[in-house]
Parts: C-alpha cells; structure tokens; sequence
C-alpha cells in the first residue's frame, strides 16, 4: 500500500479506468512532478484489455499505476459500487491532499463520491461538460462529480457557463483541454500521408451497439459509402456482432476491421482519413484539432462548439442518411482555437497548487 510522503510536497491521487482518461493522465502526472509533487495512480481495471489499458500506459510514458483495483466490466451500479469500495481504505490510508478524476466514466463518479465522503478535496478535469441528455449514463456521471467536486477545471468557457447554470461558481477555472496538450505533443510525430482517401469509423456506445436494427444498418451504410472503411474495433462491438448474427455484413471487402489501435497508430489514422465517423466525445475533439471532418453518430454532444463551426455533423436520428451525410460533407473555411494552446496540465497544477496552499496556510 503505497503511503503519501507527507513533508512538504503536495500529494495527488489520480483515478483511472478507461482510454481517454489514460490519455488526460499524462499531461497532468508530467506537470505535477514538474512542481515536485507525490502523485499515487489508481488504476480501476474497467479496460483490462492489454491495447486498452497497459499499451496506452507505454506508449504516452506514464508510469505504473501504483494500484489495480481490478473491477473489470459489469453494470454501472456493479462498477460504481465495486471501485468505492475498493478506494474507501486507500484513501484512509494515503490521505493525499486532493483525488483528481477525469471525465465521465463511472470511475469518475465513485472516485469522487469515494474521496468526498471521506472529506478530501476533489478536483475534476473536463468539468462542466454537459450532452443534457440524461439518459446517457455519462451524463449523470458528470452532474454528480461536478456537484461533488470542490475543483473544477473546464475545457472551455461553455463549461463554466453550464456550471454557472447549475449554481456551481467557486474554484471554477478555464484552462483549456489536457487531451489537446497530450495531441499537440505528439503530432510532430505523426506521419502525414498521401494515402488514398477513406473513412475512419470508431464505434462503441451501447446506443450504436446494442440495438440489433440500429448496428445492422450502421454496417450496412458503411459498406455503401464509396469510400473505404478502416474500423479499429472496440471489443463491445465486435461482441455485439458476434452476439447478434452480423458477422456477414462485418465481412464486406469495404470495411477494413482491425484491432484496438493504440494511440499514436490511432492518431495516424486520424490524421490521414478523409472523414471521421464516430461515437467518442474524445475522437470528436482530436479530429476538430487535426481539421478532418466528423460525423457523430449520436444526437447532441457535449463538444457543441466543434458543431457550431461546421466541423461536426451530428446523425439526430435514422442512420439511413448517414452515406448522403458523408457525401456531401465540405471542409468549413473557419478554424477558431477551441480547447486552449497546449498548456491545460501546467495551469491545473499552478491552480491546484495555490489553492492547497492558501488552505495549508489558513488551517
């Protein structure tokens, strides 16, 4: 059981569970041992699949999670409950002087109930970020860390004004996207290519997937775009193709499956496809910052500006139109900043830093 080194240094406890948030950890473990931090990673084990969880950890150089809570997949209530139990004496034991969580996942919610009930203060990343539509569980799971949270760092400032909203105004601060400081990072070394044009499919929500008609259409629709499809495939939905008896349309020559990409190879993809098509919160912004046209297989987004600027296109309803979508999809002239310049992670710190400082001080 790891223990804080109490002294002088602050100390950060970090949890984890799922891609994006292993990809946000990054810029913020570089910045806190920067500033001379003790930082403990908690790992949940909701991606226990080695090219979802250990692959991500090597690539972006982030150190071993200092513990596995081995929870795995299950229900939301199963994952949420599992991983509150399993931190509860943890964080009785490390006493770190804040728990930063990340994003959506129900990591996120439990890390924070967990930390709360304990009275540790909660910073989290990507606050403030709102779909409004409450039947995603992603959803509650931002409404209650926000509520839970005592610091709140927003991508943007329409995240501050969505917590404004929701009677959330102290310690809310606008720095940026860390996901964007990790891409700025990396993209010198990602290769641009002159490869032929096709589309890039990402699919995973259970709304995608779980429907059998939705699922057969989608398949259907990708093997009729006119361009080749690359699908780097999510393990829910090749169970979802398997369990559903598609197999036969996930074999048409137009669609290309591959495995779980890693992130560089990910990013690779990204930049050299003609169109994205998805369902990820977190692609939908890499492809915004990399200039490749969306196409967002959900009805509302939380990244509503990408929308706005006519980079996103969001699929409201039947996927019968989805091949027209893509067919008539034009590059916008404007490109406006959206997600800061690279630097979110470092004002995270100072921001953080400042403030447990100020309370050292007054306590």
């Amino acid at each position: 059981m790891p223990r804080a080194k109490r002294k002088k240094a602050l100390t950060a406890l970090s949890i984890v569970g799922a891609r994006p948030q292993f990809i946000k950890l990054q810029p913020i473990h570089n910045a806190l041992i920067a500033k001379k931090w003790h930082h403990i990673i908690v790992h949940t084990g909701q991606h226990y699949d080695d090219r979802l969880s250990r692959q991500f950890f090597k690539e972006l150089r982030i150190p071993k999670p200092d513990l596995n809570l081995g929870v795995g997949s299950g229900s939301h209530g199963y994952q949420t409950g599992r991983v509150m139990e399993r931190l509860d004496d943890i964080l009785q034991q490390a006493r770190p002087d804040v728990v930063i969580v990340y994003g959506d996942t129900n990591a996120t919610v439990a890390g924070a109930l967990a930390a709360e009930k304990l009275h540790i203060p909660v910073a989290h990343i990507e606050a403030g970020m709102r779909s409004y539509n409450r039947e995603m569980p992603e959803e509650i799971n931002r409404v209650a860390t926000d509520h839970v949270a005592t610091y709140h760092f927003c991508a943007n400032f329409e995240a501050k004004k969505n917590l404004r909203r929701e009677g959330i105004s102290n310690h809310v601060f606008v720095v940026g996207d860390v996901m964007i400081d990790v891409l700025r990072q990396l993209l010198p070394k990602i290769p641009k290519r002159q490869s032929k044009p096709y589309a890039l499919v990402t699919v995973h929500r259970p709304s995608n997937t779980d429907d059998p008609v939705r699922l057969r259409k989608l398949l259907k629709q990708l093997s009729t775009l006119r361009l080749p499809v690359i699908l780097p495939a999510h393990p829910r939905l090749l169970a979802r193709i398997k369990a559903q008896g598609l197999g036969h349309l996930a074999r048409k020559e137009s669609i290309q499956f591959m495995p779980a990409a890693g992130y560089r190879h990910m990013l690779t993809l990204q930049r050299n496809a003609t169109v994205i098509i998805t369902d990820s919160g977190g692609i939908q912004k890499e492809a915004y910052y990399l200039k490749i046209p969306c196409i967002t297989l959900r009805k509302e987004t939380e990244w509503t500006a990408t929308v706005t600027t006519g980079w996103n296109t969001l699929v409201k309803g039947s996927l019968d139109q989805l091949g027209e979508k893509v067919r008539s999809l034009r590059r916008p002239k404007g490109h406006p900043s959206l997600f800061g310049n690279g630097d979110a992670a470092q004002k995270v710190i100072r921001h953080l830093g400042n403030a447990l400082t100020s309370k050292k001080r007054k306590s």
